[in-house]
């Protein structure tokens, strides 16, 4: 099929990308709010581990089938396929992971048009526009459909752009301001009162608490969900990587960026929470759960910016831009594998097919907006919390078990010829096969 494809134009180009899809709301939003409602440092502990251990073997194992195949996740899995029933069984992991993109970005771009909203209203205050401020934080049907509406023109406005000139392009803008403004948000909420007990709660793991299947399955769901796994997204994100680079060390690289952040994002909310709780506002229940749950930032958050007068306004505006442009680097890795399938497989020109799949997916946003209440949660968990481990693990299953060991090696092998007698080689290839795939299963059966 005669497609021009892109190719990322550099490493650095790949790793902006990569990280930007795996550092998004799941990292600064999603992890501080997990590992607040799951016993802090404890979730902390586990989720480190289950990142390594489980999550950056199936990270690797969807690069390589996406490099080998270069071609969007169905075409590639289907590359691999010696049998009618195995190209079927591809045909179902590749088109499941695109479906499951799809669900992810019709929820994601509600909570990203809430954290543009939330980042226009210390404007609006500044400039006297007190009713549009109070109007573009309130809950309500026009206001979910305006902002979630523009967030996605945002990110089909990069993705019809291609992969060099918007994908690799605007990651290495967005990525470098992201960093920048966590770090010094950071730096900020550690001189404020209540800060040093909040970094207690998050560095020190109550280790009674670890094999909670809540918490297990939390953490597996988090890890799968911040690495952009069981989407498709990674397949074709490899499958724009250079032969010549090393994957072994490009999926080490980004695994490493994201847990970092993820870590970093920690330790702006979580001693955020307890400031705010020194100023007077209530953040957990008599109990000991969390009163906010998946709404903190939009609530205790606002909270602790109210209390620090005029600055607040600056500060809450810093943290929501943060928030957004995390969202958009995020949002931009996941329209792009809904994209790549129509574009490939059914010769269909990438602006037209982007707009196409953009205007899709903003109408399932749509459909949830009507009943958020229900929806939101719904579609949130089905595809972060089950659907994204569970096409993962038929990633490493297709690996360990349908594509040739040979055929593995000599793909490896273009960016780093002696990775045959390295560490990674005598143990990724068997823990792919045998380990994840068991341990995925083992932690959702303990879950139910």
């Amino acid at each position: 099929m005669a497609v021009s494809r892109g190719e990322f134009s550099s490493r650095l180009g790949f790793i902006m990308a990569a990280a930007g899809s795996a550092v998004g709301l799941g990292n600064i939003w999603g992890f501080p709010t997990q590992t607040a409602s799951n016993g802090g440092a404890a979730f902390v502990l586990v989720y480190l581990f289950l990142a390594f251990t489980l999550a950056y073997p199936a990270f690797m194992a969807e690069l390589l089938i996406g490099r080998y195949g270069q071609a969007n996740a169905v075409t590639s899995l289907q590359k691999m396929s010696r049998t009618l029933f195995h190209k079927r069984f591809a045909f179902f992991v590749g088109f499941s992971g695109i479906v499951c993109a799809a669900l992810i970005l019709s929820f994601y771009g509600i909570i990203a048009g809430w954290m543009m909203s939330y980042a226009i209203e210390p404007v609006l205050t500044i400039t006297g526009i007190n009713s549009g401020a109070e109007w573009v934080i309130t809950q309500s049907l026009p206001r979910n459909i305006l902002f979630t509406g523009l967030f996605m023109f945002l990110t089909i406005f990069i993705i019809r752009r291609g992969v060099e000139d918007g994908i690799e392009k605007w990651s290495k803008r967005l990525m470098p301001m992201l960093i920048t403004l966590l770090i010094l948000l950071i730096a900020y909420v550690f001189t404020l009162e209540g800060a040093d007990e909040g970094l207690l709660a998050y560095l020190s793991p109550d280790i009674s608490r670890v094999l909670e299947p809540g918490l297990l399955i939390s953490a597996l769901g988090q890890a799968f969900f911040s690495l952009s796994l069981g989407t498709s997204v990674m397949v074709i994100y490899g499958s724009y990587i250079s032969k010549k680079e090393n994957l072994v060390t490009l999926g080490a690289q980004v695994t490493l960026i994201d847990v970092s952040i993820a870590f970093l994002a920690g330790l702006l909310i979580i001693p955020a929470m307890y400031v705010a709780q020194a100023q007077g506002v209530a953040i957990f229940a008599e109990d000991g759960s969390l009163i906010s749950g998946s709404g903190l930032v939009f609530t205790v958050l606002p909270a602790l910016f109210n209390t620090m007068g005029s600055g607040g306004l600056f500060v809450g505006f810093a943290f929501f831009v943060l928030m957004s442009i995390a969202a958009l680097t995020s949002s931009i890795s996941m329209l792009e594998g809904p994209v790549s399938y129509i574009v490939e497989r059914h010769d269909v020109e990438r602006k037209k097919a982007t707009t196409f799949v953009g205007i899709i997916i903003f109408l399932i946003s749509l459909a949830i907006i009507s009943n958020i209440g229900v929806m939101l949660d719904f579609v949130a968990i089905l595809a972060t919390q089950y659907g994204q481990p569970i096409i993962a693990m038929l990633c490493c299953i297709f690996v360990g078990w349908i594509w040739h060991r040979n055929e593995i090696l000599q793909e490896i092998q273009q960016g780093n010829e002696h990775v045959g007698s390295s560490f990674f080689w005598k143990i990724w290839p068997w823990y792919t096969k045998f380990v994840c795939p068991t341990a995925i299963a083992i932690v959702f059966i303990h879950s139910l």
